[in-house]
């Protein structure tokens, strides 16, 4: 019988369902006419201990980064007290958050500082992060820690536009309820830490995972081409036979992008950056004793041509990418032949901020553009952090194994989708202009416009609605609100309450 995740403390309403127009930050005195004080709390079904553990771990700060700021995190705090955040920007910036010991209480508050150039100049950044208690609940870290409710408080000062302040808030208040509600779910799998090795740990989803893994309490090494400090080389072509000593769990994320023209040099690094090395890999975990093998895979397997509603038992379309698929798949029978526990997790079209596919879809939306060709093709999509929690579900559950479609739950076209898109944008002259099938095709040549952008992949999530697995962003307009940092428009007066409230204390 399919167990359903533990039950986890209710919410009385995420970040996401506050209005925007209920949020009222105070801003305070400061000594420059440009730099503002601004409060934001998050209530939390979770006791105060446990959410400040989760800020001490490996990845909590690229967690609550936004994809769309395109801040990119180099360098992680050791410690809350006194250690360094480092970020790399666009045109060649570095936002170094330094950590002030003065502003730090062991279990309550850390607050870092902006100390690079020009940054510092422009900015004037500190950031105080305070961790409370709730109502009625025991301040006592001894006490029955199960329990219990909790606020977070983010208070900046800062010459930074008041609306950016707010967006950012709002994503970090959802950002951590969401991470907090997915790993209270999983408690039992992270009881026993493993140690997970990831390829592609670098790219837009294993960026995501490892610092997923690693607040969940499990050692992650990742697995690269070059040489870098706390990686282990990894060669594709001729993997070392002891890659993978001493470790219980692989995530195999590797591969060339498949978005691009599909001429023959495309098609073959596709096919070869999964084809055999996927085979190669799965070798070296039978043998160094790896107890689960979790590959990429994706929806392209049913084909491009399948209107009708697919689930994981359903067969193998036709196609260059179908036909890649099958086979990348079929390289992780020697793991399974092995006796370990192998899941192909076949992924939708990955929606996340900043990422390549929703900022061209984005701006095309924002010139006007609408549809892809007819627009009744299905679009399986599925948010970043949603997939991350699929992959993290996938190490640690031992009810998943072989083929899982991760998409949303969410059935939609590509027309709703593009017409959602262009709402929430307020487009000021909602053209809403299709965009012709010999546009993709000039793009991506005729087997890639036939393939990616005009496909028909009606991709439904059976085996994880099974399980009963609970998603974050159930609609792709709930999605799509977070990972842009958009405001929902508005239609009339502001109804309803929500858990984040913004005060300076």
């Amino acid at each position: 019988m399919r167990r359903r995740p533990a039950a986890v403390p209710q919410q009385t309403g995420g970040p996401a369902s506050v209005p925007w127009e209920r949020m009222h930050p105070t801003t305070g005195t400061t000594r420059h006419p440009l730099t503002v004080t601004r409060g934001y709390r998050t209530d939390l079904p979770f006791p105060a201990a446990q959410v400040w553990d989760w800020h001490t771990r490996p990845g909590a700060v690229v967690r609550l980064t936004p994809g769309l700021s395109r801040m990119r995190v180099t360098a992680q705090a050791d410690s809350l007290r006194d250690g360094t955040t480092v970020f790399d920007l666009p045109a060649g910036l570095r936002w170094e958050a330094r950590h002030d010991p003065a502003g730090y209480s062991g279990g309550h508050r850390f607050t870092d500082v902006c100390v690079s150039s020009p940054l510092r100049e422009l900015t004037r950044w500190r950031h105080e992060h305070l961790v409370e208690p709730g109502t009625g609940a025991s301040a006592d870290p001894s006490s029955d820690q199960s329990r219990g409710t909790s606020a977070v408080t983010d208070r900046i000062t800062a010459r930074v536009p008041a609306l950016l302040l707010d967006r950012i808030a709002a994503y970090r208040g959802r950002q951590l309820t969401d991470d907090l509600t997915h790993l209270a779910a999983f408690r039992d799998e992270d009881a026993t830490p493993l140690t997970v090795a990831v390829t592609g740990a670098s790219g837009l989803v294993g960026t995501r995972l490892v610092a997923l893994l690693g607040t969940a309490g499990h050692t992650v090494i990742p697995l690269s081409r070059h040489d870098a400090p706390g990686v282990r080389r990894w060669d594709p072509s001729s993997p070392d036979p002891g890659l993978l000593e001493g470790v219980d769990a692989v995530v195999h994320l590797a591969g060339a992008p498949i978005f691009g023209r599909f001429n023959r040099s495309h098609m073959d690094a596709v096919r070869d950056s999964r084809v055999g090395p996927t085979r190669r890999l799965a070798a070296v975990a039978a043998s160094c004793g790896v107890r689960t093998f979790v590959s990429a895979s994706a929806v392209g397997f049913y084909g491009a041509r399948r209107p009708e509603p697919v689930e994981e038992d359903a067969p193998q379309g036709t196609g260059f990418l179908a036909d890649v698929v099958a086979d990348w798949e079929a390289d992780c029978a020697v793991a399974a032949d092995a006796g370990l526990r192998v899941v192909n997790i076949r992924t939708g079209l990955v929606l996340a901020g900043g990422s390549p596919l929703l900022s061209l879809l984005a701006a095309s939306s924002r010139v006007g553009g609408g549809r892809l060709g007819a627009g009744t093709q299905h679009f399986p999509w599925i948010g970043v952090d949603d997939l991350a929690d699929i992959y993290h579900r996938a190490v640690v559950d031992p009810q998943l194994h072989g083929p899982v479609n991760a998409v949303a739950p969410e059935d939609i076209t590509e027309a709703e989708f593009a017409d959602v898109l262009a709402d929430l944008q307020k487009l000021r002259v909602p053209l809403h202009i299709p965009v012709p099938g010999p546009a993709p095709r000039l793009l991506l040549g005729k087997t890639g416009a036939t393939e990616l952008a005009l496909a028909d992949q009606h991709a439904r999530p059976g085996v994880l609605d099974g399980l009963g697995h609970p998603y974050r962003a159930g609609t792709v307009r709930e999605l799509l609100l977070h990972e842009l940092l958009l405001r929902e428009p508005v239609t009339g007066p502001a109804s309803g309450t929500g858990s984040v409230t913004s005060a300076i204390r």
